[in-house]
């Protein structure tokens, strides 16, 4: 994250001895990106982060990611996944579409899950429906509708549902953060950025908590291996630094506008390895007077677009079988664009209550076993409203 942050204890300076109240040293970890070359922060453990007892590797099947081939457009809706009663966070994420840069899932999460680390990328959740804690070696944080929660590499963690929470989530091979455009280069959010620090929550106060041979379940590059630590890692007194999980509401977005149609990188969002977020909110839109307001067509020669319907009404897809909790999946080499009728009917409007999360990513989007039971098998042919024929 872009500036500094300070929870609980820590020494006036680092490195240095910073004492138990019984006179033993705390056990300092630097949490750092890129070697020693870019973003870290400083925790200090009551125990050793060092100590294991055990270490095990762990099966795991996500089934395969097929090509989109033949190539077209298509949909999917995540309310078709079925998930069972004590499906959590971690463990029980469906994948939809994954490259070697990103992995792209959904989990309706009704259990906490295991203690888990990604040491792989970092990750980018965002909440369709309901609440939760994500508990972390940073501290905690309460999430609900419309949050974008980023956590760190490494940043061990556990989701904790309120019940029930709709979370789709993106695993990448690399860090996820804020368009390089919109920070100063000491890293401040710049004027036209449209959100900026005041909008974002990170921990408040350390977790501190206590136990011995705890499991935690660490991904990385060749696979899962539970790890079995002598001590609780979320037994951090305090930590500082620029790096550490954060918080941030959709609703919070100032959406950009002008007198005729703006393009994506407008929504932008966040940036990670090969891939954009960006958030489509309510918004007043173009006032040109002979402006379309909804897309024109185009062929997206470079990405693939995936478009995930959260509220509203996206008015460019009225009469497509677009809901909310739809995905619709626009790949390089198919020109796309608005729906029959909806360029007309868009001349005159002021104002569209749409909000929806598109990931567009520079390298194609396979389907995984999620998207293969949630497909839409009409959709690429809603343009010609007319399908093969039998």
């Amino acid at each position: 994250m872009p500036y500094y942050r300070r929870v609980g204890e820590i020494p006036h300076k680092r490195h240095t001895a910073f004492r138990k109240p019984e006179g033993g040293l705390y056990a300092e970890e630097l949490m750092g990106v890129e070697g020693f070359s870019a973003d870290s922060a400083l925790l200090y453990h009551r125990g050793l982060p060092t100590a294991i007892v055990d270490a095990v590797a762990v099966e795991e099947d996500r089934g395969t990611l097929t090509p989109n081939h033949p190539l077209k457009p298509r949909a999917f809706r995540t309310q078709d996944l079925k998930f069972g009663g004590e499906a959590d966070a971690v463990t029980d994420r469906r994948r939809l579409f994954g490259n070697n840069d990103v992995t792209i899932g959904f989990v309706t999460a009704t259990a906490p899950s295991p203690l888990y680390r990604n040491a792989a990328g970092d990750e980018l959740f965002y909440v369709h429906g309901g609440s939760a804690t994500f508990e972390t070696i940073y501290g905690r944080l309460e999430v609900g509708d419309g949050d974008y929660v980023v956590i760190p590499t490494s940043c061990t963690y556990r989701v904790v549902p309120h019940g029930e929470v709709n979370l789709f989530t993106l695993e990448a091979r690399g860090h996820i953060g804020p368009p390089k455009r919109y920070l100063s280069a000491k890293g401040q959010f710049l004027e036209h950025s449209p959100y900026c620090e005041r909008d974002i929550r990170g921990p408040a106060e350390p977790l501190l908590e206590d136990g011995e041979d705890v499991e935690v379940l660490v991904r990385h590059r060749a696979g899962l291996t539970r790890y079995t630590y002598a001590t609780h890692p979320f037994d951090v007194v305090g930590w500082d630094g620029c790096l550490y999980p954060w918080v941030f509401n959709i609703d919070d977005f100032e959406p950009i506008t002008g007198r005729v149609h703006q393009p994506p990188p407008v929504h932008q969002t966040f940036e990670g390895p090969n891939f954009v977020v960006c958030s489509f909110c309510p918004r007043k839109v173009d006032y040109h007077e002979d402006a379309i307001p909804v897309p024109y067509n185009h062929a997206n020669v470079d990405s693939d677009e995936l478009m995930f319907y959260v509220r509203g009404n996206y008015e460019a897809r009225k009469g497509s079988g677009i809901g909310i909790g739809s995905l619709s999946l626009h790949p390089s080499g198919f020109t796309h664009g608005p729906q029959p009728g909806a360029a007309e009917a868009s001349i005159g409007a002021e104002f569209f209550d749409e909000t929806a999360v598109m990931v567009d990513t520079f390298a194609p989007l396979e389907l995984g076993e999620a998207a293969d039971a949630s497909e839409d098998p009409g959709y690429a042919w809603t343009w010609s409203r007319r399908g093969p024929k039998q």
